[in-house]
């Protein structure tokens, strides 16, 4: 039997940091969407524990030791008497801000569980990532506390977009390390209807994304990479997670293509993506 499953890349519309707990954990108070678009697994019965990846950012994950890949932890929480190879095509970035990671690792939980009939840890996968819970559940959600306390919202609407990352590799620890305030507002009150997406616009327009400063002192080409965002006519542009994958938003799927191809063009060796938010 053949299992495939999806990792979508995970977005942040925004992210604030609002304080830290007794473990020195940072709490978060996200809107969190997904994209059409990610890494793509298969699962098959095997005699020993195997992940084969191949894709454009494989080369990265091969050069690890297995028993690090999040992949390898994923299924080893799920306590399985059986050994499965897993085929791992990476098409998202390392270290880009969208949950590549954490998204294998959910679709890694979804697919053998799927197989198997077994159950999720009773942490649904926290203690991997505190992206693991959301990616889990891949719809729109607000994400809060360190990533355990999740809310289903029903107010955006599809949502075109670019995913832009020019290569550099983000720290995460480093930008929270010198994030000067991390106790700072949660979202306010939530739409209670649909927005349209110029009403989509200027709700996010009011949040933003607290880790998007210290990153760009970090990485100045995250500063470069919103610009050109918002030269092809980004509605709205922001960094995803604590980077360096920026998102930006469009009217159509048609201006997010062309602007795609716009940004490639004058920018080769940057990974470009136009996609279909929510």
């Amino acid at each position: 039997m053949l299992n495939k499953q999806i990792a979508k890349a995970k977005i942040n519309l925004c992210l604030h940091v609002t304080g830290q707990d007794k473990n020195g954990y940072h709490l978060l108070d996200s809107i969190v969407t997904f994209a059409n678009y990610g890494d793509e697994l298969i699962f098959r019965k095997n005699e020993t524990f195997e992940i084969v990846s191949d894709g454009q950012f494989s080369e990265d994950l091969n050069n690890i030791p297995i028993t690090d890949n999040i992949i390898y932890k994923a299924a080893k929480e799920l306590k399985l008497s059986d050994d499965f190879k897993i085929g791992l095509k990476k098409k998202l970035p390392l270290s880009a801000g969208i949950g590549g990671g954490s998204a294998d690792a959910a679709a890694t939980f979804r697919g053998l569980i799927e197989y198997c009939n077994t159950s999720l840890p009773i942490d649904n996968g926290l203690t991997l990532g505190a992206d693991v819970p959301v990616c889990l559940k891949s719809t729109n959600q607000r994400m809060q506390g360190i990533g355990e306390i999740l809310s289903d919202i029903e107010f955006l609407p599809k949502l075109s977009a670019v995913l832009v990352n020019s290569g550099d590799k983000v720290s995460t620890s480093t930008i929270f390390k010198i994030l000067k305030s991390k106790a700072n507002k949660k979202i306010s009150s939530l739409p209670n209807k649909k927005l349209t997406f110029f009403e989509t616009i200027h709700f996010l327009s009011k949040l933003r994304n607290d880790l998007e400063s210290p990153a760009i002192e970090i990485v100045p080409s995250i500063r470069k990479v919103l610009g050109s965002l918002n030269d092809c006519g980004s509605n709205l542009s922001r960094m995803s997670g604590s980077g360096g994958t920026c998102f930006g938003l469009f009217q159509s799927f048609e201006l997010a293509q062309k602007a795609a191809g716009e940004i490639s063009l004058q920018n080769p060796n940057w990974w470009v993506r136009p996609v279909v938010l929510g």
